[in-house]
């Protein structure tokens, strides 16, 4: 599966439970998912219609988010919020059992943006901490937990992947929680003004999984600077076997006419 369809942030003018068949229909076969629902603990029918409409579509859930806040009010996740501790935690098992339902295996913890008043290093204390359960928790279907530097949103700590590295070598060294990974979006690193060539380098074999936008403007590849096939390229070379994750906006009729059919699910493809 080369390519992934992040279908909250694409196909956004359709029903979220009309666009697993949408991204089925365009020839993908993976679908990814911020967090779906407007709790952190949905009940059993909702979660049942979302699994149904995978299913009837025969889509893969490729990535599932953790309950991040509230994303268009600027909430960038639960992980180091402090006062928010217990709604994270009640939405580990909803995750996981998504997961364990769905095959999906990859699930993308948001970190947090520093809160107004509170210590960054207890913040920093309660991430590390809330990402050994999410990794606790999905480790029971052999999931990993995902981590990702973020743009656009300056009191998101982790701008870089060094950031996010550094946080993932803390949790093993001091909980013992080893199934967390990079999130190497290359939109957001670009934008944070990092170097992506030199990350893909430093970081390749932490890598979990990869997302796509171009720059300016999160479009899709091609409408911006980006030399998004050299990475892709790149990544491929030094080992990565995932799907591309396609996290872009865009209100094109066709979004994904930038990338041939033939390609959208066949081994091996690159964003051109």
């Amino acid at each position: 599966m080369p390519y992934t369809v992040n279908a909250s942030i694409l196909l956004t003018g359709l029903p979220l439970l009309e666009r697993p068949a949408a991204v089925g229909a365009a020839g993908f076969g993976g679908v990814e998912l911020w967090w779906p629902f407007p709790t952190a603990t949905p009940d059993a029918d909702e979660v049942d219609a979302l699994v149904r409409a995978l299913e009837q579509a025969d889509v893969q859930l490729t990535g599932l988010n953790f309950l991040a806040g509230d994303m268009p009010a600027g909430d960038r996740g639960l992980v180091s919020w402090p006062g928010r501790e217990e709604e994270l935690r009640a939405n580990l098992d909803v995750v996981t059992a998504i997961g364990e339902r769905t095959g999906c295996r990859a699930f993308n913890a948001l970190y947090g943006n520093r809160v107004e008043g509170a210590d960054p290093a207890a913040q920093d204390d309660l991430g590390a901490e809330n990402l050994h359960l999410a990794a606790q928790a999905v480790a029971r279907i052999g999931g990993t937990v995902l981590l990702e530097p973020v743009s656009g949103t300056p009191a998101y700590p982790l701008k870089t992947s060094a950031d996010a590295v550094a946080v993932i070598d803390r949790v093993a060294s001091e909980h013992g929680s080893t199934n967390i990974g990079l999130l190497l979006d290359v939109y957001h690193l670009s934008v944070n003004g990092a170097d992506v060539d030199a990350e893909i380098a430093a970081y390749r074999d932490r890598v979990a999984h990869v997302q796509i936008a171009d720059a300016p403007g999160r479009g899709a590849p091609g409408s911006g600077d980006l030399p998004i096939t050299r990475w892709i390229e790149d990544l491929r070379a030094g080992g990565y076997a995932g799907p591309v994750g396609l996290e872009y906006k865009t209100d094109d009729a066709d979004p994904f006419a930038w990338l041939p059919r033939g390609e959208r699910a066949a081994e091996p493809a690159v964003a051109r």
